[in-house]
């Protein structure tokens, strides 16, 4: 079992958690995982062209409760011989449970195939982040500044660790969905999508020149960019300080 994932029972255990939701751990990379049912949300906020309110009907799953941390992805380049990610962090101790960032979209599915698991959809991540009240944020419909990693409260740091900002949680028990870092989605991008997309488990178009990533991150202070709905994409290849992922598993699949 993970780090990240002992200090998670324990503290569950000692009754700080309340999780309405099952949960598992992940035998191969220890990530904590909370079941997302099946059923219908509403999709997008309207607030930019590009993400349209829609309703989407998704089959039940398994979601990170966390990103992946450093420990875990330097657990992985031991295991596979995989190339690291461009920096030193992943082997810093102290940065040890901070989620892995400088990982491509590549990198990323990589490592989720090692895992037994994959890269979540969109529309697995939105409403995960969402909650089961379909919240504009994960915390609730308002901007509150103190619930997530962001430009103005990271004083001279970047990241914080996974466990960080408690008050921030979805309602489905997921931490840091929004702010921290960026999350890679399994999804290629494409503006018009939404409008185009089929009613159960979208799965993103079939091609593109940019993927998907959700969540905000630690370098950005609007909180427009924060919200469960905004849409961001980039380049697959690129290996940002910004950028990095968070597990998903089909329930029926079995986990690993």
């Amino acid at each position: 079992m993970s780090e990240t994932a002992v200090k998670f029972w324990r503290e569950f255990e000692r009754g700080r958690f309340r999780v309405e939701h099952p949960l598992v751990v992940n035998a191969r990379d220890g990530s904590v995982l909370v079941y997302v049912p099946a059923g219908e949300f509403e999709m997008g906020d309207g607030q930019e062209n590009y993400c349209p309110k829609h309703r989407v009907e998704l089959s039940g799953y398994w979601i990170g409760v966390y990103a992946v941390t450093n420990a875990q992805y330097l657990k992985f380049v031991q295991a596979t011989g995989h190339r690291a990610p461009d920096n030193t962090r992943h082997r810093e101790s102290g940065l040890a449970e901070h989620p892995v960032t400088d990982v491509n979209w590549d990198d990323s599915v990589a490592y989720a195939n090692w895992a037994g698991c994959g890269l979540a959809s969109e529309a697995q991540w939105e409403k995960a982040c969402r909650g089961p009240l379909g919240l504009a944020y994960p915390w609730g419909n308002e901007w509150d500044s103190s619930r997530c990693r962001h430009d103005r409260n990271r004083r001279n740091e970047t990241t914080s660790a996974v466990q960080g900002y408690p008050r921030g949680v979805s309602g489905y028990g997921t931490y840091n969905q929004t702010g921290n870092v960026w999350e890679w989605c399994a999804d290629w991008y494409d503006a018009k999508y939404y409008g185009e997309s089929p009613r159960k488990d979208p799965g993103g178009p079939a091609g593109g020149s940019n993927r998907v990533g959700r969540g905000g991150g630690w370098g950005l202070d609007d909180p427009g960019f924060f919200r469960a709905a905004r849409r961001y994409w980039n380049v697959p290849g690129v290996r940002y300080g910004f950028l990095g992922l968070r597990l998903v598993r089909s329930a029926s699949c079995p986990l690993p």
